[in-house]
């Protein structure tokens, strides 16, 4: 015959402290720190991109200032322009000196044996 086995009391369950909530809270702390920096951040440089804008916009300003059209002067029709002949003397014409190279290096060149030949006789 078999014995029951004694019947143990009823359990109580255990409280088991997750730290589900308090992570939650602080990981919302967190996220509200985080939108609050960009959120500064995001304001500072619309506001430094303004202040350049308006920088730019007063250099422009001066510029069209300064920078206003102005009519040529008149010519003087009392003293009326003469031009004068150079006294430079006239450009005297070379001929160029074409007998420096050889007829062997003037055949290199030319690429065409019946042309160094022409030219050979030529002289």
């Amino acid at each position: 015959v078999l014995q029951k086995p004694l019947v143990n009391e009823n359990t109580k369950p255990v409280e088991i402290k997750l730290h589900t909530q308090q992570r939650a809270v602080k990981r919302a702390i967190f996220n509200y720190s985080v939108a609050t920096k960009l959120y500064l951040m995001e304001q500072q440089k619309k506001q430094a991109e303004k202040l350049q804008k308006m920088i730019e916009e007063e250099e422009v300003r001066l510029l069209r200032k300064e920078m206003i059209p102005r009519a040529q002067l008149m010519p003087l029709f009392d003293r009326p322009f003469f031009p004068q002949r150079s006294t430079r003397p006239l450009t005297v014409p070379r001929q160029p000196s074409l007998r420096i190279m050889s007829g062997k290096c003037s055949s290199c060149f030319s690429g065409c044996d019946s042309y160094s030949f022409q030219h050979s006789e030529a002289h």
